[in-house]
């Protein structure tokens, strides 16, 4: 059975929190978007597992069936999509084969148990399911944990090993770098990789759900010493190369399963 938050929530937060910022800080960045686009191919009907407010939800090419089990995110979806259903992914209310294709965005590290959330996609899906993550073997790469060791550490416990996500998905799943555009409109933590000076907003480090499992202090701790390093030009004298790098190859990957 799976375990869920007060707002409905089946995974390790509740949003109720975080959804707030999310939908201002998170918008679909077009560049990524044709990443997704070219994994779901000419699919017909799509689901979106763990939808949350619909980002990259393509309804002039898509017939989209969303599933989302947090109130609070369900709320933010907007009107021009469609309604979310209930549901988790680990135990979707489907039957097999019912979908062209399936994906899941930034949304598998949250799940109570991944693997069976990816049977369910590809039980319920005829072609190809794509996932959207972040291999946890490179997330301590990124600058910020000079900055906030535990937000990274963080996150890296929580994604799965991308060994964990090829077995449950099958022997036919390539896994895809995602490069993340220095304009980056989807405000994870990498998309500020060349603009530091943007995580000092805490609506925008609101808007990544790893923030919220650190506290206040380790939080104020974060923005004493990156507006210090910033200022005496430490960052730049270390990262600085990052500010006019077009495009930032970080932990940001893209699995795609065929049946």
């Amino acid at each position: 059975m799976v375990m869920r938050t007060y707002d409905g929530s089946a995974d390790d937060i509740g949003h109720g929190a975080i959804s707030r910022t999310y939908a201002s800080y998170r918008r679909p960045d077009e560049r990524i978007a044709r990443v997704i686009a070219q994994a779901l191919g000419d699919a017909r009907t799509v689901l979106n597992v763990g939808a949350g407010t619909g980002s990259y939800e393509t309804t002039t090419t898509h017939t989209i069936t969303a599933v989302e089990p947090s109130l609070a995110m369900r709320a933010q979806r907007p009107a021009r999509l469609a309604t979310a259903i209930d549901a988790v992914a680990e135990d979707l209310p489907f039957d097999d084969g019912q979908f062209d294709a399936s994906m899941t965005l930034f949304s598998v590290h949250q799940w109570s148990d991944a693997e069976t959330g990816l049977r369910e996609m590809r039980r319920v899906t005829r072609g190809p399911v794509a996932v959207l993550t972040c291999d946890p073997a490179r997330i301590r790469d990124f600058w910020l944990y000079e900055y906030a060791p535990d937000v990274l550490e963080t996150e890296a416990r929580r994604y799965p090993s991308l060994n964990r996500l090829t077995a449950a998905l099958g022997p036919t799943t390539s896994i895809q770098p995602v490069p993340i555009p220095l304009d980056c409109t989807d405000g994870f933590n990498e998309a500020y990789y060349g603009r530091p000076e943007l995580l000092l907003n805490p609506a925008a480090r609101q808007a990544c759900s790893a923030w919220s499992f650190i506290d206040d202090r380790a939080r104020q701790d974060f923005d004493i010493s990156l507006r210090h390093a910033l200022g005496s030009g430490a960052w730049d004298e270390a990262f600085g190369h990052l500010r006019g790098r077009p495009a930032y190859d970080g932990s940001l990957v893209l699995l795609r399963a065929t049946p």
